[in-house]
């Protein structure tokens, strides 16, 4: 893989000033070697709100004319989900590292050509899977690496909003822009982070059931995001998911997300492990196991982090030679095949098997 001097800086061109935008563009500030010096977004009012807030010196409306210059080292993404690949994929061509934000794709196949597209030019490429980066996932995957749980065979792992659907006319809520809804948005976080957790991210076979009971009445709104509103645009994609996957080894992971419903908290993830020795819960860290004494429940402080906590800091980290990639696209491939399934499996009633 290609990397800078680590007595260099890495130049950064962000596309896309939306709200993930400019939590990308925040992010690099806070590694002394990074410099954002250019932004690609086509409404002009965002780029400038963007480059005014950030001090950034370039803006461009076509992304294509980053893509063309010598001196930009790292490509951030921050797109639409139907635009993740196409413009990955054009990046990783021109030979620059790419931070992508999830999802990694709409599709599998389309996620697959960016693996085979970044070894081709050994450059460095990443999907921004920021729940992995927390400390809490990182002292719960040393507390499992330790053998404390003994066999982890079961997990369930949420992410729950009473109402929170990214703000119903956006983008988020059509699926030729989303791919899909919560499942992509918000339900990608805890999967991956429960993989990465299981240390397993092959599943053998995937049963899943989509809904939209609150979206398509215009119920269960939310303020993320800062696209633009179509009041005419249909609400198309879900705004709960359940799934249950089956690990290539036999173990399993049920899932569940949503942006709005009925549900005790307003917004709430967790990851829970079920091991032979122990069980395991997060946020926050709290380990669970049998001792002579009686069951015991106990808060674990957070361990020394394995890299550090804030994405877009580790990616430039790697670009320069200084850390191993946290998240590796195989990873993110194998991720976004169980998307599919989950929506292959809603839509025919069937279980999914995956190859």
């Amino acid at each position: 893989m290609k990397t800078r001097s680590r007595k260099c800086g890495c130049r950064i061109a962000v596309i896309g000033a939306g709200a993930i935008g400019h939590d990308h563009m925040a992010s690099f500030r806070l590694h002394p070697a990074a410099r954002v010096v250019a932004i690609a977004e086509v409404s002009p009012e965002r780029g400038r709100e963007a480059a005014e807030r950030f001090g950034i010196p370039e803006l461009v409306a076509d992304y294509r004319a980053i893509l063309a210059r010598d001196d930009i080292d790292v490509v951030s993404i921050a797109l639409p989900n139907y635009l993740h690949a196409k413009v990955a994929l054009e990046a990783l061509k021109a030979g620059k590292h790419v931070m992508l934000d999830k999802p990694m794709a709409t599709n599998a196949a389309d996620a697959a050509l960016l693996v085979a597209e970044a070894k081709k030019h050994g450059v460095l490429f990443m999907v921004g899977q920021n729940f992995r980066f927390a400390a809490e996932s990182q002292t719960a995957k040393q507390i499992v690496e330790s053998g404390a749980l003994g066999e982890v065979y079961h997990a369930k792992t949420s992410w729950m909003r009473r109402a929170g659907i990214p703000r119903i006319g956006s983008w988020f809520t059509q699926k030729r822009f989303a791919g899909g809804g919560c499942t992509y948005d918000i339900g990608v976080h805890a999967l991956d982070r429960c993989l990465y957790l299981m240390g397993e991210f092959d599943a053998a076979s995937v049963s899943g059931q989509t809904f939209a009971k609150f979206g398509p009445r215009g119920l269960g709104n939310g303020g993320w995001g800062r696209s633009e509103i179509d009041p005419g645009a249909k609400f198309d994609v879900d705004d709960l998911s359940i799934a249950l996957i089956k690990l290539k080894s036999g173990r399993t992971v049920l899932l569940e997300a949503s942006w709005a419903a009925h549900v005790p908290a307003v917004d709430a993830n967790a990851t829970q492990l079920f091991g032979t020795e122990g069980g395991l819960t997060l946020p926050p860290v709290t380990l669970m196991r049998q001792t002579r004494g009686g069951y015991v429940s106990e808060s674990v402080d957070p361990l020394p982090p394995l890299v550090h906590t804030n994405r877009m800091v580790h990616f430039i980290d790697c670009v320069l030679g200084k850390a191993k990639p946290f998240v590796k696209p195989e990873e993110s491939l194998a991720v976004q095949k169980i998307l599919d399934a989950i929506y292959v499996s809603a839509a025919t009633g069937r279980e999914v098997r995956i190859k």
